[in-house]
């Protein structure tokens, strides 16, 4: 497994023109390999995430089964003269998790649940919108994803009910694309989540950071990754 990061130039006509459509851009990173990753029985898979911090810059973060060649994203979206991109080897890292380690982390997911209105309906999927369901959807995840989110003192908590873990949700948006040869759009709710997390079960997190928590994964959903503290 590799992990890459890639500064995304915003000023540029191509980058914005893939950060304004998931599809657009979940394109740009499968053509990143001359022959696509498949993810048999439901193994490691490319995942992809758009990152954005506190002094206005855009990353790519990738993980990916195969090393990935960014050369047309940066002659696209980044700087051809200087740009560059950053890949490592992940196996390391990840055969290091132990349990009871404590771990920063960040996850961009579509919180989504199924309803049915009347009886005889078929289901279907709908965003979580507000932040108590959508940090209720995390936490239903946690125990089978091998992770627990860590949990505040108790001087700490500002609500019973709203505030007990270290958990910051932000950067919740609403999307909306066409799939190729489709003239309905799709709709896609993103969050983010940072907290602090500790691994209950290292294996299972290895599967959760190199396959991914949730849906929408080829449009930039479900990729985790962990810093130190």
């Amino acid at each position: 497994m590799y992990l890459t990061r890639f500064r995304i130039n915003t000023a540029r006509v191509g980058a914005r023109r893939l950060l304004s459509s998931p599809q657009n851009l979940h394109a740009a990173v499968m053509s990143s390999f001359a022959e696509i990753p498949l993810s048999e029985n439901d193994g490691p898979r490319v995942l992809w995430r758009i990152d954005r911090n506190s002094r206005a810059e855009t990353y790519l973060c990738l993980v990916s089964p195969a090393k990935p060649d960014l050369t047309h994203l940066v002659e696209q979206a980044g700087w051809p003269e200087t740009g560059r991109w950053e890949t490592y080897d992940y196996e390391p890292f990840l055969s290091r998790l132990a349990a009871g380690d404590q771990w920063a982390f960040r996850l961009t997911a579509n919180p989504v649940h199924s309803i049915r209105r009347t009886d005889g309906e078929p289901t279907k999927l709908t965003a979580h919108v507000g932040l108590h369901h959508q940090v209720r959807w995390l936490l239903q995840r946690q125990e089978p994803a091998g992770f627990k989110v860590v949990e505040k003192p108790v001087e700490r908590r500002l609500l019973p009910e709203g505030d007990q873990h270290e958990l910051i949700v932000h950067d919740r948006r609403q999307l909306a694309f066409k799939k190729a040869g489709q003239r309905q759009s799709v709709t896609l709710v993103t969050v983010t989540f940072d907290g602090r997390l500790e691994v209950t079960d290292p294996d299972a997190l290895r599967n959760t950071l190199t396959r991914g928590l949730g849906r929408a994964k080829a449009y930039g959903c479900g990729l985790m990754t962990l810093a130190v503290v």
